[in-house]
């Protein structure tokens, strides 16, 4: 995976986004790290920069789970590679995705422009991505439709809806909320 593109992100779903940068880093790149962070429970930590993303309410997906909706979104591509990557954990980062991978970050907020400065300290290069045309897609108001009963299956790419669906159909028989 040499000179990949890589892309961190939570992914509590992926969205459409997430997806723009991925085509970015295939396109420029031609390899593709899907660096998956809070990959379990003992890696969340409060950032200053996103009071959210440690809540257990923002990452009600599991990492499995979550593999299964980007494999789904990525169309099982082979360029692709799913790996953990613990934000709060520099010291493994390389374990997970090479220093010569190429971060790509969406500009969007304090947490992307932070996550930039991290990655880039610990001796990445990063490409900070302009939010694409139009409506900004987020994680948040996919998991606030999909909990009100409301119409979420426009708001993720169509190849995750079936997925999904299996997934929030598991946890409604399991009796685990989103």
């Amino acid at each position: 995976m040499t000179g990949a593109a890589c892309v961190t992100g939570r992914f509590q779903p992926v969205h459409e986004d997430h997806l723009r940068l991925f085509r970015m880093g295939l396109e420029e790149r031609g390899r593709l790290i899907v660096a998956i962070t809070n990959p379990d429970p003992s890696s969340r930590r409060p950032e200053p920069g996103s009071a959210h993303r440690h809540r257990e309410d923002a990452n009600p997906f599991t990492y499995w789970e979550r593999a299964e909706l980007l494999q789904a979104a990525l169309g099982q591509d082979p360029r692709a590679l799913l790996v953990p990557f613990d934000l709060g954990r520099p010291d493994l980062w390389e374990c997970y995705a090479p220093l010569d991978a190429v971060q790509y970050v969406g500009r969007g907020g304090a947490w992307e422009t932070e996550k930039a400065r991290r990655l880039a300290a610990a001796g990445y290069r990063v490409i900070e991505a302009e939010p694409g045309p139009g409506e900004r897609r987020t994680s948040t108001e996919i998991r606030a439709a999909i909990r009100a009963g409301g119409d979420w299956e426009p708001l993720v790419p169509p190849a995750t809806v079936a997925p999904l669906r299996a997934i929030l159909a598991r946890r409604r028989a399991q009796g685990v909320a989103l």
